[in-house]
């Protein structure tokens, strides 16, 4: 059978570990003609790949479909549609705010509301992880470094994930994703002005009161941020969490170690056996070959995370799910100038999401009939993980 990879496919979708172990023996640079992308899957080549800017650029933007894929993004997609030296200068306005620092002032909050969720749960002996505990906490802690009021994290949340579901195969953005960009668009613009009359101690405030060039930001500015925020910060530290306690139950050995406390080789194992982001996307700025295939300049070329992170040539045994190997070349918040800013923090909300969990959980099951995937093109994770435990 001839090798067809298509992201955008729900069957591709639901497991696209074998793609990817096609890709990397039979194509390593992979082209799909009918949608006109390039896509490369080996660690050896996604890894200098994903840190050399002089070759791909991210000016076009973080979506594959074509009509969003275009040099004016950055009006949209802030610094995930930089190139140096522009994405630097940018990065730094909200850079301090996703420090070390910064992220352990939060912690106390996020444990806390963390802690009130798992006992809100648990309690009750059977409850879906994901809407019962983990969806509500990355947005909980998002929204107090950004100055999203708690009433209205839920809604806010709800408009993001409309943001990103996609239809299968679905080659453009639909209404429905439409329209709930434009009313979280709305919802932020309405923030961002109350912040101007009023400002208050989180980030929007900072912003406002930043400068470019020795310009104050326009409004749009800060929405390009707080977009870029919610899909980087919220949604794929939710799937994190999700793919942890999914995949920590399919292995059964591998659970009983997670339940015994290492969460921190759950959490990194867990990035790199099944990534939330699973891709990102550059443009070729020159004509180059790589593998015996041809690159023309202006391509789109997608950078394969997901398939890099399951190579045997850098990871030994790399299809086992092992707490305890050393995951550290994994490639999940990509490399060196797009090295995501919100990676010290999924990290620790994970963490702490599942550290409370462990204090409450001895062991759990899962409802097989019950699993419920959300559909996106490039971050995979669960809806629903309905879950039976048994309290310590």
């Amino acid at each position: 059978m001839d090798l067809e990879y298509n992201p955008l496919d729900y069957d591709v979708q639901e497991d696209p570990y074998p793609y990817y172990a096609r890709l990397r023996a039979e194509a390593p640079v992979y082209y799909n003609e009918k949608l006109d992308f390039f896509a490369l899957s080996r660690h050896a080549d996604v890894a200098p790949a994903l840190r050399d800017s002089d070759r791909f650029s991210n000016e076009n933007g973080p979506l594959m479909e074509r009509e969003y894929w275009k040099p004016d993004s950055a009006r949209h997609h802030s610094i995930v549609a930089m190139d140096p030296p522009d994405h630097a200068r940018w990065r730094r306005l909200i850079s301090g705010s996703f420090s070390p620092r910064a992220i352990g002032r939060l912690e106390v909050q996020v444990r806390e509301l963390s802690r009130l969720a798992v006992e809100a749960a648990v309690e009750r002996g059977t409850f879906d992880v994901m809407q019962d505990v983990i969806y509500p906490i990355p947005m909980d802690a998002l929204g107090i470094v950004v100055g999203v009021p708690k009433a209205d994290r839920p809604e806010v949340q709800r408009l993001l994930e409309g943001t990103v579901h996609r239809e299968d195969g679905a080659t453009t953005i639909g209404p429905a994703q439409m329209q709930a960009f434009q009313a979280l668009s709305g919802y932020y613009a309405e923030l961002v002005e109350e912040r101007r009359k009023q400002p208050a101690e989180d980030l929007i405030s900072d912003l406002l009161a930043s400068e470019i060039d020795g310009k104050p930001l326009e409004t749009q500015d800060v929405l390009a941020f707080l977009h870029l925020l919610g899909g980087a910060s919220t949604v794929t530290t939710i799937d994190l969490i999700g793919n942890a306690w999914y995949w920590a139950w399919r292995n059964p050995d591998q659970q009983q170690a997670a339940l015994a406390g290492d969460v921190n080789g759950w959490v990194e194992e867990t990035l790199r056996y099944d990534s939330p982001v699973q891709m990102v996307i550059r443009k070729s700025k020159v004509d180059l070959e790589l593998h015996g295939v041809q690159i023309p300049a202006g391509a789109q070329v997608l950078m394969l995370m997901g398939a890099a992170n399951r190579d045997s040539a850098e990871f030994p045994g790399a299809d086992e799910f092992d707490l305890t190997r050393d995951a550290s070349q994994l490639l999940s918040f990509s490399r060196g100038p797009h090295l995501c800013l919100g990676n010290l923090m999924g990290r620790r909300v994970a963490r702490i999401v599942l550290e409370e969990l462990v204090n409450r959980v001895a062991d759990y099951d899962l409802d097989p009939d019950g699993l419920v995937r959300v559909h996106r093109s490039t971050v995979r994770g669960f809806r629903k993980l309905p879950t039976v435990i048994t309290l310590r």
